[in-house]
């Protein structure tokens, strides 16, 4: 879900300045359930809960009870949003949510979800996973449309109400035709649930039950939380209609290709849930073991940076027999450091999110596994602390390749020029970040982690090698300051 997919008239410049924190941040979370046994809004606030690691800074749930929609939607996390007294209010059988991260700015109360349009006869509401890198062309389509956000989620639930279509299943199945790029989605009439996914299959989405009613959600952690049962991934291509008849399942695009993000498993997913089958937390472990082997080095301790990092530097460790520890602490409390505005604010935030165990420290070599390092800002400033608590070597070892080119495909990323792999060769990472040595996972051994074929998994951001063809205006609005 990426923002400033209009003119300028819709956003300032203020606006789409980059304060960015050195991650890279998948755009949403997005959850639905329809129930007549359970109470749908309360379930969809402890599915949003699990799901906040996917958007931190919007909330908003929708409930419909057959005959009419009702929505809360704010600024915030997701206990910000919500409470016993507000979600009382939300009554229905039917509910979507969503937990929200914008991109290039626009962190406003009109780009929310879910979007909703409403009409005399019926509502339709979306929420929305991904980014449509044709929203460009498609907002021009929608000359009679007003609209009241910057976020391509609204040109999405516009073109499915203009797509000819008897059902808001046809129009979904119709629109497929002309949305193109990563979408995972959760939506809902008055009376029907929806959820359907791109043919490529970019982003997750799963399927689960609870008491034979049924649920659909980013991960399933989510699944989890509410103690539904996992039945299965909704395909690459598939629309999935949920209302009193049950569940309706339709294949609307066989997908000759997949091209499931790789990075879900590096880094954006949450360890206890499961992709393709596949539990992230023994993905992230296999990736350090592998790691391990491909770049070994002599050390005292094996360390992570809090919490991404724990599941590869426990592969790690287990793999090269050096123990595992720890040596920074973090304060959980803390806000993101991008949204301070100034520079030196920001880089102070480092200090105040991981206090060293300064005795632990001093005279070890140490190996700290990190997913990823997208500007290297943040491991620099680690790197600095750490030597000045006595470290005698600092080795660090990436559970991913190099990130050398920007993501078109519902993750957050910097302009390709702000990636430090774009411009910089290892050894000059080394040097700019100060450590010892420096070692990435290479693509094969990531894929070998993953235990699932190559040609099935997006890894754009690593080799440059698009699925869906980016244009290049919509390259240029992504990133334009």
């Amino acid at each position: 879900m990426r923002n400033n997919i209009f003119s300028d008239k819709h956003t300032t410049r203020s606006e789409r300045v980059f304060l960015k924190e050195d991650v890279l941040k998948d755009n949403c979370g997005i959850f639905g359930i329809y129930s007549k046994k359970q109470d749908v809004a309360h379930l969809t606030f402890l599915g949003l809960q699990s799901l906040q690691h996917r958007g931190q800074e919007g909330a908003g749930i929708v409930v419909s009870n057959g005959k009419k929609t009702k929505s809360i939607r704010n600024l915030g996390l997701v206990t910000s949003v919500f409470n016993e007294e507000n979600l009382k209010t939300l009554k229905g059988y039917i509910a979507i949510g969503h937990t929200r991260y914008s991109t290039t700015g626009g962190n406003t109360l009109n780009n929310v979800q879910p979007v909703i349009l409403n009409f005399k006869n019926d509502d339709f509401a979306v929420s929305f996973n991904g980014n449509i890198v044709n929203s460009n062309q498609l907002s021009k389509t929608l000359k009679r449309v007003n609209f009241c956000s910057t976020t391509d989620t609204e040109v999405i639930a516009h073109i499915i109400k203009e797509t000819p279509g008897n059902t808001w299943e046809e129009k979904i199945s119709k629109s497929f035709y002309y949305l193109k790029g990563a979408f995972s989605i959760s939506a809902m009439s008055r009376k029907k649930l929806f959820a359907f996914r791109d043919p490529d299959g970019f982003r997750p989405l799963v399927l689960g039950k609870i008491n034979n009613e049924y649920v659909v959600c980013s991960e399933t952690c989510a699944l989890d939380t509410v103690e539904a049962q996992y039945i299965r991934d909704i395909k690459p291509g598939e629309l999935v209609t949920i209302d009193d008849h049950g569940l309706k399942s339709t294949q609307l695009i066989s997908s000759k290709k997949q091209s499931f993000c790789v990075f879900e498993y590096v880094y954006l997913s949450r360890p206890d849930s499961i992709l393709n089958d596949q539990l992230v937390h023994q993905v992230r472990q296999r990736s350090g073991e592998i790691l391990s082997y491909e770049s070994p080095v002599a050390a005292d301790l094996v360390v992570a940076i809090p919490d991404s990092g724990t599941s590869a530097a426990l592969g790690y460790s287990k793999a090269s027999g050096i123990p595992y520890g720890e040596v920074l602490i973090k304060n959980r409390y803390i806000g993101r450091t991008f949204i301070q505005p100034e520079q030196i604010t920001r880089e102070m935030g480092v200090k105040m999110k991981f206090n060293p165990l300064k005795k632990i420290i001093k005279g070890k070599r140490i190996i700290i596994i990190d997913d990823s390092i997208v500007r290297g800002t943040t491991i620099k400033k680690i790197i600095e602390i750490l030597k000045k608590c006595g470290a005698e070597k600092i080795h660090i070892r990436v559970c991913s390749p190099p990130i050398k080119y920007s993501c078109y495909y519902g993750v957050d990323t910097p302009d390709r020029k702000r990636l430090i792999a774009n411009k910089k060769s290892v050894e000059e990472i080394r040097k700019y970040i100060g450590a010892d040595s420096l070692k990435y996972l290479s693509l094969d051994g990531l894929v070998q982690a993953t235990q699932l074929k190559k040609n099935i998994l997006c890894h754009a951001c690593f080799t440059g090698k698009y699925s869906v063809p980016i244009d290049n205006n919509f390259r240029k609005n992504i990133f334009e300051k």
